[in-house]
């Protein structure tokens, strides 16, 4: 009895671990792959809708002989890039 007790009590303690590992790294998941497309889409068009209104209003302002708006737009969209970048790099290395 004691053995088969033994047994008992180690299988339960191997199913626990097994539990609080799935917990512990849940995996990937569908979910998650459309909140990091969500992220990465709302992290480039911020900037670069911001860079169009600032431009907008720089162009009112101060004109050059540059538009504001697209220089601007453009700053936006390499601004949202690296914000992407920097946000998936941490993201895949799993912190």
């Amino acid at each position: 009895m004691t053995e088969n007790g033994d047994r008992s009590a180690d299988e339960i303690g191997r199913r626990a671990e097994r539990m609080k590992s799935a917990r512990d790294n849940p995996g990937p998941s569908p979910l998650r792959g459309v909140g990091t497309f969500g992220m990465i889409g709302w992290s480039i068009a911020v900037p670069t809708v911001g860079g169009a209104f600032l431009g907008h209003w720089l162009d009112g302002l101060a004109p050059q002989n540059f538009s504001w708006t697209i220089a601007l737009i453009l700053g936006g969209v390499v601004l949202g890039g690296l914000i992407a970048w920097a946000w998936v790099g941490k993201e895949g290395s799993g912190q």
